[in-house]
């Protein structure tokens, strides 16, 4: 890798950790001020909400975003024009589905309120949709500075309004205030971000949609069913657990999702850039660079997974009520099903810079299928806890679809995989010890009511 290319894959590495890390942080002290002034069910309706936006969302995302990020040229006018004209008729037409689905959704749920939370929460599409495309250019480049503090300007400004409001009203409007005001804040400061002779207009050329449209097939159908996959739970605990249960949960796996965050984050704002840039090389050789900077990434983070997974129950006494304890048995099982998604979402852009995207829409949609049969015949026979043990190991189908299609390309982790996952296994073995020691017992035993006599 030339030098000042690996200077800018260091720089933007310590920076888009640093945002994660300041982002969980501002993520946490929202959601402890939140959960103290509002009550559980309201995280539960919420995350019916969400769901049901992020459907939307991602069962429309065509690849805009990875289209020009992949991209070994720099961006040219009409292509980035056209690129942008195509968010914003997605977003008004998002728009228009939150309004139309928020019916039927509320009378599945039974809860009317979600009439006006979805398509209030859906006007954040027509905000994004008209953002400008320049923190997507400074991406590519790897210069991360200025999209991460406009991030994380966003999130301060949201968890301020939050709070604010729900001190105020104790109302679950509070929740929804905070999207809609990270939006607007990312789309005034994205326009702020480009050179000033340059402006987004309206443009439609063909050709560059077409080569778009045609990109992002793949993407849409890997999107959709990845959504149909990592929300399942949602969607179908909504209609299993009781409300408040539901809104204990999203807690827990709030918490395990940190390490899915960071590694996410990593890989789409550095890695990939980075991979396209070296698309060119042979097999093997782009093969030996991805791995040796893949281990700097999977260490630390088998070390974030096994502090999770043994010390979740901890985490959850310390920060969180009693009607919150739950959440302590959920978070530990949930962190170390995230360790197969951390496999594979450290190799899985190789496959799109290689234009096999197909692997990961196959290995989302078996994970759909996965969760949908043995999520509700788990939860029947077994109860909550077999519901969260599917929940957690749902990224075993993709995994082994994906590395399936890395070993056809020649790409493949497996032996990586293997010592990545001893040594988590190893950091487990010691934190349980420790554990045993100070005299804490089984990690989340005592939080899981229902099941501990019956253990």
């Amino acid at each position: 890798m030339p030098r000042n290319i690996r200077k800018r894959a260091i720089k933007g590495t310590l920076i888009v950790v640093f945002g994660n890390g300041m982002n969980n942080a501002l993520r946490l002290a929202g959601n402890l001020i939140l959960t103290r002034l509002l009550v559980p069910e309201m995280f539960g309706l919420m995350a019916i909400a969400n769901v049901v936006v992020q459907a939307l969302y991602l069962f429309s995302d065509i690849g805009v975003h990875m289209y020009l990020i992949g991209r070994e040229r720099e961006f040219r006018p009409e292509e980035l024009n056209t690129a942008w004209t195509i968010n914003v008729i997605r977003g008004g037409g998002l728009w228009a589905l939150t309004v139309v689905a928020a019916w039927p959704v509320s009378y599945i749920y039974n809860e009317s309120s979600l009439q006006w939370l979805i398509p209030v929460i859906g006007f954040g599409f027509v905000l994004d949709g008209f953002r400008s495309l320049a923190p997507i250019s400074l991406q590519k480049r790897l210069q991360l500075g200025q999209v991460t503090a406009m991030n994380l300007s966003a999130k301060f400004l949201a968890v301020l309004a939050m709070a604010a409001f729900a001190y105020v009203y104790r109302s679950v409007w509070a929740l929804v205030l905070g999207g809609l005001v990270a939006e607007s804040v990312k789309l005034i400061w994205s326009y702020t971000l480009m050179p000033q002779d340059v402006t987004p207009r309206f443009t439609w050329n063909k050709a560059c949609a077409a080569k778009i449209l045609h990109y992002g097939k793949w993407i849409f159908f890997s999107t959709a069913m990845s959504f149909l996959a990592t929300q399942a739970d949602r969607l179908l605990l909504g209609k299993l657990f009781p409300l408040a249960l539901l809104g204990v949960y999203s807690i827990g796996a709030g918490f395990a999702e940190i390490p899915k965050g960071l590694v996410s984050s990593v890989c789409s704002s550095v890695m990939f850039p980075v991979i396209s840039l070296f698309s060119h090389l042979a097999r093997p050789d782009l093969r030996k660079k991805i791995l040796g900077k893949r281990r700097l990434i999977l260490l630390p983070m088998a070390l974030l997974v096994a502090v999770l997974a043994i010390f979740g129950d901890k985490v959850i006494d310390l920060l969180y009520d009693p009607r919150y304890r739950e959440a302590g048995w959920i978070l530990p099982l949930l962190a170390l099903g995230m360790w197969p998604f951390l496999l594979h979402a450290t190799l899985d852009r190789c496959l799109y810079v290689v234009d096999n995207p197909k692997h990961p829409a196959i290995g989302n949609c078996l994970k759909f299928f996965y969760m949908i049969t043995l999520l509700p015949f788990f939860y029947i026979y077994t109860g909550k806890l077999g519901a969260v043990l599917v929940v957690a190991f749902n990224d075993l189908p993709v995994y082994l679809v994906i590395n399936y299609g890395l070993w056809k390309k020649g790409l493949s982790g497996l032996c990586q995989d293997g010592w990545a996952t001893l040594f988590l296994l190893l950091l487990c073995a010691v934190f349980l010890y420790v554990r045993h020691i100070l005299g804490w017992g089984i990690t989340g035993l005592e939080a899981f009511h229902g099941v501990a006599g019956s253990l």
